[in-house]
């Protein structure tokens, strides 16, 4: 394979393109400044980690804010400092705040010139419109876990990718999937025979952050530290035809 050989590039949002572990730490704030704790940033995104996978897997139809809020509600019990509704509510609110990484929009940019880009994502239809404002790209199809009505790594959200890809005339072998999270995005789009790129975005840094360990193996196509380092090899690629 090369990565001149696919029409569409379809992309995990949160974690990959918006810097969602700042994210994350920022929406916390209220409830560290309130309570005082101690604990670490690595710590309260490991637990993001696990915590919001599980409320996703008991709560498949649940809109993503009220998993946040969950999730919020279950960090302050795990560290020892319940959080409040309304600490719980701004977590839960935070999405459209998250801040996208600096060289997402232009990566984006440059990608769409030669290809239909696809968002798979696990929030709903008003968290990432929210995000998208800041983006200012125009995605082909847009599908979240609203829409599915369940959340990655369920094969559903995969199936529903493939007939979006379908319905834009993107044709077999012809999508590659662009993902930071081997949980999420790279052991199921292995599963179903998509090609995958890894947007290692924690290259530089130690531990898992708030993405769950996949606990399987799995080897995605190719592994950039960047969405840039990713669209640069992609113009490299199709410069050499």
């Amino acid at each position: 394979m090369k990565l001149s050989d696919f029409e569409a590039l379809s992309f995990d949002c949160y974690g990959t393109i918006i810097d969602w572990e700042q994210g994350i730490w920022d929406a916390t704030l209220p409830w560290r400044e309130r309570t005082g704790v101690t604990t670490s940033r690595d710590e309260i995104l490991e637990a993001h980690g696990s915590l919001e996978a599980a409320a996703e897997r008991a709560n498949p139809t649940m809109t993503y804010p009220r998993i946040l809020r969950l999730v919020m509600q279950a960090i302050g019990e795990r560290f020892g400092q319940p959080a409040t509704y309304q600490e719980a509510a701004h977590f839960g609110d935070s999405v459209g705040r998250w801040p996208p990484f600096p060289d997402s929009l232009a990566a984006l940019t440059r990608l769409k010139s030669d290809h239909r880009l696809i968002i798979l994502s696990n929030v709903d239809r008003a968290s990432f419109a929210a995000t998208n404002a800041h983006l200012g790209v125009t995605f082909d199809a847009i599908v979240t876990a609203e829409d599915v009505r369940s959340y990655k790594p369920d094969p559903a959200n995969f199936a529903a990718l493939l007939k979006a890809a379908a319905g834009l005339g993107v044709a077999p072998g012809k999508l590659l999937h662009v993902a930071q999270s081997l949980y999420h995005d790279h052991v199921p789009a292995k599963a179903v025979g998509l090609a995958t790129v890894w947007i290692d975005r924690r290259h530089d840094q130690p531990g898992v952050g708030a993405t769950p360990d996949p606990r399987t193996f799995v080897t995605p196509d190719w592994i950039f530290p960047s969405l840039d380092a990713f669209a640069a090899a992609c113009d490299e690629a199709r410069s050499r035809g």
